[in-house]
Parts: C-alpha cells; structure tokens; sequence
C-alpha cells in the first residue's frame, strides 16, 4: 500500500455536488466507459446503479461480484466498496443523500440487512426499461432551472418500489427472510447493539422471546446460529474500520468492545485466517 491510503475518507454527497449548494438531496451521474476506485472506501449516502451493458467487478463490503448488463447494484450508507469498470460499460447512478435516505428506506419494502446481502439484482429486458424510463425522468428533472424535488423524490422512491418487486422471488432465500418477522427484527437489533451487547440473550429478551427459541428460528432459517449472526456484524464493522477509518487498531479493538488487542486478534483470525494487520 501507497502511503497515502492509510486512510480515506467517507465521502459526502457534498463533495460529488458540483455546486456544492447545502440542498443536494440527490444526485444523478452517467456511467460511460472505464473508471476504477482502487482503494475501498465509504460513503454516507445510498447508491443506486443501473447498469445497461456492463463488464467488470464491483466489490461491496469485501464481496465481490461481476458487473454484467441489466442489473442494479445498490450500496448502502457505510458500506465499503470498490470497483474496477471496463470500457465498455454504459450505467446510470442515482445517489441520495443520508436524510433522503431515511425517508427512502421504506420503499425498499424488506429490511436493509437483505437488499446488503443481495446488493445486484438482474433484470429482464423489459423491466430494464423501466428502471431506465424513471432514471431518465429524474436526470431531466434535476437539470431544470427550478429543481422541483417533491417530484424528484416520490420518482426517487418509486425506484426503491420497483427495486424491491424485482427483488421479490429474485433471491433463493427470500422466503427465509420474510416469512419470519423475527429474523429482520432481530438483524436490525445487531445492527443497533452489536458494539456494546454480544448475548444472544440481550438480543432475545429484547424479542420476547427466549435464547433458545431466538436460536432455533436463525437455524431453521438462515442456517447458523443467533451468536454467529452477531459474530458476523462485529467481523464487517472490523474490517469497515481497518479498511476505511484512520482509527488505530488499539482505537477499533476499543470501538467494538473487545477487552483487549489479543481477544481482538484471537476473534479476527478464528474467522478470517488473517490477523487484524494483514488485512489493513
């Protein structure tokens, strides 16, 4: 690594606005032809892509996946990515401010841990072209003289209702998701508690339920166990944190909790095979 990407920075929408005016609700950018960001970085607002042809990799939360025609990618607030996009690739990006965003969010009708887990979705030709018809309303509206942004943002969600229909029976595991309530409650709890609560107990108590049954219902439906659930949100926040923040390792072994810089390190390479400083 080069010296200068010891760290980097969490970019703003501010900072892709060109002008720069404190109202920039949301922007919209055309994708053509090669781009690469080659060091991992985040975001604090919500990415939406449409790609019409495309060829590369895009690499979201250290997964990567292929970048082809006809697909969505969507990136959320804080997750880490990069990508590497061939020449050839034609694309259109929405991205949407974070207060935008909280507002957005319930138009994405299933919870925001399964839109991450599946973040590229393909799509049919004809409903390619639907997604484009909005995209393209949005670009004609924002380069108005007056931009009316009540009409931005209702197309703005009306994309988030199109995401989540083309979503629906897209994704084997979509049934697990949603047929158990508990399942998304108890994500969006990890997601709220995990740096201070490990206890699968915490997590139950908190449902009504017991620890054991809590257990049972994340088998049964995800295949693993409540603890290994919490487990894998620390593990994501760990390497967000050693990729992304400037903060030391001592900094990030206090950040998540853990009693010290080898309980740290026993739990990052138990699940990784890396120590914390390989992976930086």
């Amino acid at each position: 690594m080069g010296h200068h990407t010891d760290h980097f920075p969490v970019l703003g929408i501010q900072e892709f606005s060109e002008n720069q005016h404190q109202g920039c609700h949301l922007l919209f950018n055309e994708l053509y032809g090669e781009r690469s960001i080659d060091e991992p970085h985040k975001h604090d607002f919500f990415i939406i892509n449409l790609f019409e042809h495309g060829k590369g990799s895009h690499t979201i939360d250290f997964t990567e996946y292929e970048v082809g025609n006809s697909q969505i990618h969507l990136v959320f607030p804080d997750q880490v990515h990069q990508w590497v996009i061939e020449k050839e690739t034609v694309g259109y990006q929405l991205m949407i401010s974070r207060d935008w965003f909280e507002s957005f969010l319930p138009s994405l009708r299933f919870s925001a841990s399964y839109y991450q887990s599946h973040p590229v979705i393909n799509l049919s030709k004809e409903t390619f072209g639907t997604f484009l018809y909005e995209f393209q309303a949005i670009q004609k509206e924002v380069s108005e003289e007056h931009v009316f942004w009540e009409v931005i943002q209702k197309r703005s969600e009306l994309i988030g209702l199109l995401v989540s229909k083309s979503v629906e029976g897209a994704f084997k595991d979509f049934e697990m998701y949603h047929s158990n309530p508990i399942i998304s409650k108890f994500l969006q709890l990890i997601d709220e508690h995990f740096r201070t609560e490990r206890s699968v107990s915490f997590y139950a108590e908190k449902l009504n339920i017991s620890a054991n049954y809590l257990n049972i219902v994340c088998k049964k439906n995800l295949n693993a166990s409540a603890s290994s659930l919490i487990q894998d949100r620390i593990l994501l926040e760990a390497k967000r944190l050693l990729k992304v923040s400037e903060m030391s390792v001592k900094d990030i072994v206090y950040d998540l909790g853990f009693y010290d810089h080898a309980s740290f390190s026993k739990f990052f390479k138990a699940q990784t095979g890396m120590t914390p400083s390989q992976f930086k």
